[in-house]
């Protein structure tokens, strides 16, 4: 693994020139671009509220990939409040062992527009986070296959460090998965729950979909070089506890693809459905020979968006895996998708309510060994 070189932050920030802040210019009515504004100045007071109540700045740095040219990086600043020195929270999150209520993901506040410096090996980039304070940029750099260690760094904020998996041109197998009643067991798509799930449940209380950790795992060690992406509507806010129930649920490393709640440049909600879309699309640019296992759950939208994307791409699928939700899962979810027909598709479907059932069918395909 490669570790970057460590440089001292720089003690002033660098504002955004016209041409960053271009970029984000806001089309659509007047009655959007107002939300817009409000928008803008409710953060700009949770940044003023948050700085009296000592919150500092801080960098995130989530799991990244790419090729031997070029890698994607993920992170986000905020505005964050730090445990007290010496109490137990902090003990605990140097561990990686705190069980956080849902709500607390949300205190952080955005810091829109902040300039960040990016090193990987000896490149230095820098790039500008979004309104939402995210940062998801590419970066050209030579790279050999394996683990490599990106450094973020936001003005006024110690280094952050992300793995980054570099991905062999040889390699030639994937696997996309869903998270919310795929991997993980919740009722996100019926509003109160979602609520409840997200903002008050210890994140203790989230279970491991039966059989789905040894399926992902039987899937690296017979494909030890496969990437592995965790593609979900979830929101950015999540990514540090949806991080560690992977890990303590012994799930594969993989690089969580989420999203933001609210406005857009261009729109009054984000789609959750046209953000898997496009991050398909994405990967199936980015590795243009990979063809990917695409597992998800007939309780939201995965296979009419898994299904969309094999036609146009049947040469990019290994195989759709759908996890059948269980009726009461299914009450929960606000009833299930009914299982199409797919005997026309060039693509092999897989339907099973857990991984055991998944893994099964999967060895039929010869995508595991029985």
């Amino acid at each position: 693994m490669d570790t970057a070189p460590q440089h001292p932050a720089r003690k002033t920030a660098r504002k955004p020139t016209q041409a960053v802040l271009a970029q984000y210019a806001l089309s659509g009515n007047q009655a959007f671009r107002l939300a817009h504004r409000v928008s803008d100045a409710v953060n700009s007071l949770r940044i003023r509220l948050a700085k009296r109540w000592d919150f500092v700045p801080q960098t995130i740095a989530y799991q990244g990939y790419g090729s031997t040219t070029r890698v994607r990086v993920l992170g986000r600043v905020l505005l964050t409040q730090k445990p007290l020195p010496g109490s137990r929270a902090e003990q605990e999150a140097k561990i990686g062992n705190q069980n956080i209520r849902g709500w607390r993901a949300f205190t952080g506040v955005p810091l829109q527009f902040t300039d960040v410096e990016i090193t990987i090996g000896d490149v230095v980039t820098h790039m500008t986070a979004d309104r939402g304070g995210l940062i998801d940029t590419e970066v050209d750099v030579r790279l050999s296959p394996g683990w490599h260690t990106a450094v973020l760094r936001a003005e006024g904020t110690e280094p952050a460090e992300a793995l980054i998996q570099v991905i062999a041109p040889e390699v030639k197998f994937g696997i996309v998965s869903d998270i919310d009643d795929t991997v993980m067991v919740t009722a996100l798509p019926r509003p109160f729950l979602a609520l409840w799930n997200t903002f008050v449940l210890s994140e203790r209380a989230r279970m491991a979909t039966p059989g789905m950790a040894v399926l992902l795992d039987r899937l690296t060690i017979e494909h030890p070089d496969a990437p592995v992406i965790y593609l979900s509507t979830g929101p950015w806010n999540a990514a540090p506890t949806l991080g560690r129930f992977l890990t303590r649920n012994m799930y594969p490393k993989g690089a969580l693809l989420l999203t933001d709640w609210g406005l857009t440049q261009d729109r009054w909600f984000r789609s959750g459905q046209e953000h898997k879309r496009r991050n398909l699309e994405r990967l199936a640019q980015e590795f243009p020979d990979m063809r990917w296992l695409l597992i998800g759950d007939n309780g939201q939208h995965d296979e009419a968006i898994y299904s969309a994307f094999a036609a146009e791409n049947a040469d990019k699928v290994a195989a759709i895996a759908i996890r059948q939700l269980s009726v009461s899962e299914s009450v929960f979810a606000g009833g299930h998708s009914e299982d199409g027909d797919h005997t026309s598709s060039r693509v092999p479907w897989i339907y099973s309510p857990d991984g055991a059932g998944i893994a099964k069918q999967l060895a039929m395909l010869d995508l595991l060994r029985g």
